[in-house]
């Protein structure tokens, strides 16, 4: 009895334990996401004493609104969702196609296949061979340099390969007797079947695309043409942006660079803050699922 007695001890102090050091470790990942916030909403003479610590300082919603009409801002974030929706849609779909043969034991030469595939996975030519094929298809300057050469992660196929590969042998047998081919098969069956897996992978593939920007820095030419994230990394970095001149001009100082900044960094994030909890119950039974057999 006084051993079971110390053993729930035990488990209490260590509930206890871990409920504190998730508690720390999500205040510290949180608190730089709303010091950025409070910033940007705060008045600019305040932040340039510094006083920003745990609450805004005179509030307004001021740097947002300059954010917001600065066109460069507004024309980047509509090509960061054109970029972000169309090759997240070729991601997927390319991945998928590419698992479901390889996971299938009859189909010839999968391991061959396989090889080449994760070959590439750990040898690559470099940027500047990249960057000549690229140009010599003419896709300089383009969306499709964007959102073509990332069209398959050898990862995340690999992840999506196992999945399927999980799926029972006797489904795709009874769909053979029932007179279903392989492409039946894998639309009305192995993709309802793989919700998980298929969520979880386009989240992936959608949180690289919304954060990136080195592709768009290599192969567009044309500002017109930037996303977000090249954009935001102009501001942060060199901090040439027409709203953090303007904005400080129209509103006496009260808005300053570091106020635009942190502003276009929340602006930035946000979409990505509010898709993810809706996919999020699909992310950790996908990568599960998808991790029980190499």
């Amino acid at each position: 009895m006084e051993m079971n007695l110390k053993g729930i001890k035990a488990g209490k102090i260590f509930d206890a334990a871990n409920m504190l050091f998730l508690i720390a470790l999500c205040i510290t990942i949180l608190y730089p996401i709303y010091h950025m916030f409070i910033v940007s909403v705060s008045d600019g003479h305040a932040v340039l004493r510094g006083d920003i610590k745990l609450w805004p300082v005179s509030p307004s919603w001021d740097t947002y609104k300059a954010v917001l009409k600065d066109p460069d801002i507004l024309n980047s974030y509509k090509n960061t969702f054109l970029y972000t929706t169309t090759g997240t849609l070729i991601n997927v779909t390319l991945t998928a196609f590419c698992a479901y043969p390889l996971a299938r034991k009859k189909f010839y030469g999968r391991s061959f296949f396989a090889v080449l595939i994760i070959f590439t996975m750990f040898f690559e030519g470099g940027i500047i061979p990249e960057y000549i094929v690229i140009d010599a298809l003419g896709l300089i300057n383009t969306m499709w340099a964007i959102v073509l050469p990332p069209a398959i992660h050898v990862f995340y196929m690999i992840i999506m390969r196992t999945f399927f590969q999980q799926i029972p042998e006797e489904i795709y047998e009874s769909a053979y007797i029932d007179g279903a081919n392989d492409l039946r098969i894998f639309f009305r069956i192995i993709l309802p079947l793989s919700v998980p897996v298929i969520a979880t992978i386009t989240l992936f593939y959608l949180v690289w695309h919304w954060n990136s920007f080195f592709p768009a820095l290599m192969y567009l030419n044309e500002k017109s043409q930037y996303p977000m994230q090249l954009i935001m990394r102009n501001i942060v970095i060199a901090g040439n942006v027409a709203a953090q001149e303007s904005a400080a001009a129209s509103m006496n100082a009260m808005i300053t660079g570091q106020n635009i900044k942190y502003a276009v960094i929340i602006v930035t994030i946000a979409p990505i803050l509010v898709v993810y909890p809706f996919i999020q119950k699909y992310f950790v039974k996908g990568m599960m699922v998808g991790s029980l057999k190499g």
